[in-house]
């Protein structure tokens, strides 16, 4: 630390503290001697060339010179690890210029004043669970990772844990399983803390405390300025409700706040079935009884998953079970549980670290992958309507190599709903007047970009035609899951143009020069 302000004292850089908040600021008069300085350090750290050095590249080589030891360049073995670290093909294969990996808020303040003075374009990533390409990476850029803000700790009165944003959930859930406590969180061991609760946030006790975006007291932010916030309900309440489910545009969170709770152990597992229109319309009605008696048992939930199994040439179908408690069996589930025919069941009494890991093995990464989305209101005719849908656009394209696709089906109830307006709402629009929904999802993974057009194309058409069945029967629905979204549907605009606008608004307000909007180019932007 007391290397970094010297040097900050060198380039003109005002460091301040007050009221809780840091804040790094750029003094305009040494706007020139700062390019100056990291454009001589580019030059000499890269080669004799003549060629003036990109924005990127200088602010690569600055960062490199002010922390030394956090940034890594291609061909380097960090650098390469840290690419190796994303889930889909499709972000490991963007390459940007460097990594930065800052240890503290601070490094992540100085990057975020590096990338304007130079105009690099940059991405940061948390888990690197996104699917498309430039979600949490980028080519020819500045990619931030925060792995290493990973702390975990517990308040004395255990009723908050505090979460670096470079956790992935499986590193949350061990610490907090010795102790017989949860957060709300993701369901995938390797998702990450950042993106899965910025964007809403799913979780096993949803039931009875809503999305992860509803259990955060307080989000350290990073700043366009530079500054460093602590954002909460009673600071920044404006800004507390845009990050309730508004994405990566409006700062950078470094720690996440969280809510917590007695937890122990829970009943789940899954229950497998070979596909049958009889046990799929069963299924399907399952799905619609919970969604209606859910508020009786907030304990219980299920995904429900159809899946087309290339090594046995045929579909399958899994309802994914969760009750909260260490009760076998328990009524509110029990639908799921009565058709006959199950060819493998894994229910039992686990811990919510594996209960993630083993589906984080249903998830495997290494493939090129595609999720696109969309909500429907709550009922059974609809669901077997889609899942008819999804069947006819998936079985024509069938031979593509390696190829895994699923729709899932899970209930939005209206006590996951009812924490939605907790501490002054959240952004993605939706109250109990609209609820029960189903969120439905299609996932599909393969392996080669030749069969890339067939799969979009399917996947596209699934939506389409989905979504105009939908509302020809009355159950349409616009939100779409930011979370589960491809990069071709729209989400912030599905939020509500009440919403949206006031999403617009805080970062007019926060984010004067569109920073957020600009320089970080990857994923759902809200211009």
């Amino acid at each position: 630390m007391r290397h970094l302000l010297l040097l900050l004292g060198v380039l003109g850089l005002e460091v301040a503290a007050q009221n809780g908040t840091l804040t790094i600021g750029i003094v305009s008069s040494q706007i020139d001697d700062f390019l100056q300085l990291i454009q001589n350090e580019s030059l000499a750290n890269r080669d004799t060339s003549s060629r003036q050095p990109s924005g990127c590249a200088l602010a690569c080589s600055f960062l490199n010179f002010a922390l030394r030891g956090q940034v890594s360049f291609p061909e380097s073995t960090v650098y390469e690890y840290q690419e190796s670290r994303y889930w889909s093909v499709f972000q490991a294969t963007d390459t940007p210029t460097c990594r930065f990996a800052p240890i503290d808020p601070l490094g992540v303040s100085l990057a975020v004043l590096t990338v304007q003075v130079t105009q690099c374009e940059f991405a940061v990533k948390s888990g690197g669970h996104g699917m498309f390409s430039g979600a949490s990476n980028i080519d020819g850029g500045l990619t931030i990772d925060l792995l290493k803000l990973n702390q975990v700790t517990v308040s004395a009165d255990q009723t908050q844990t505090s979460v670096g944003s470079g956790n992935r959930w499986v590193d949350v859930y061990s610490a907090l399983d010795l102790k017989g406590l949860s957060v709300i969180g993701g369901r995938v061991a390797d998702i990450g803390v950042g993106g899965l609760t910025l964007g809403g946030g799913m979780s096993f006790f949803s039931g009875r405390y809503g999305w992860a975006c509803d259990n955060v007291n307080t989000y350290e932010v990073v700043f366009a300025d530079g500054s460093i916030r602590e954002v909460s309900y009673s600071t920044y309440p404006d800004l507390y409700f845009a990050l309730r489910g508004g994405g990566n545009n409006f700062g950078i969170v470094t720690r996440f706040d969280l809510l917590t709770f007695p937890q122990g152990d829970l009943w789940a597992g899954s229950q497998t079935y070979l596909y049958s229109n009889e046990t799929a319309s069963a299924l399907n009605d399952a799905v619609y009884w919970l969604n209606v008696n859910a508020p009786s048992d907030p304990f219980g939930q299920v995904i429900l998953a159809y899946a087309y199994v290339q090594s046995f040439g045929a579909w399958a179908m899994s309802a994914d079970l969760q009750y909260g408690k260490p009760v076998a069996y328990p009524p509110i589930l029990s639908n799921f549980t009565k058709p006959p025919g199950a060819i493998a069941t894994d229910l039992g009494i686990t811990n919510l670290t594996a209960l993630t890991v083993s589906f984080n093995d249903t998830n495997p990464g290494g493939f090129r992958e595609t999720y696109w989305t969309l909500t429907v209101k709550n009922s059974p005719t609809i669901l077997n309507d889609l899942l008819n849908i999804f069947i006819d656009e998936i079985n024509p394209i069938n031979t593509v190599a390696n190829m895994t696709p699923a729709i899932v089906f899970q209930p939005l109830t209206n006590n996951i709903i009812s924490h939605f307006s907790r501490n002054g709402g959240n952004a993605l629009g939706i109250t109990t007047a609209d609820g029960p929904l189903i969120l439905v999802n299609i996932a599909i993974s393969w392996s080669s970009a030749n069969d890339d057009a067939k799969v979009f194309g399917a996947a596209s058409s699934f939506i389409s035609r989905s979504n105009t069945t939908a509302y020809s029967q009355g159950v349409g629905f616009p939100f779409v899951y930011q979370n589960y979204a491809a990069l071709q549907q729209p989400v912030f605009e599905n939020y509500g143009q009440k919403n949206l606008a006031k999403l617009r608004a805080v970062s007019e307000k926060y984010d004067p020069f569109s920073v957020w909007q600009k320089l970080q180019p990857g994923y759902f932007k809200i211009f």
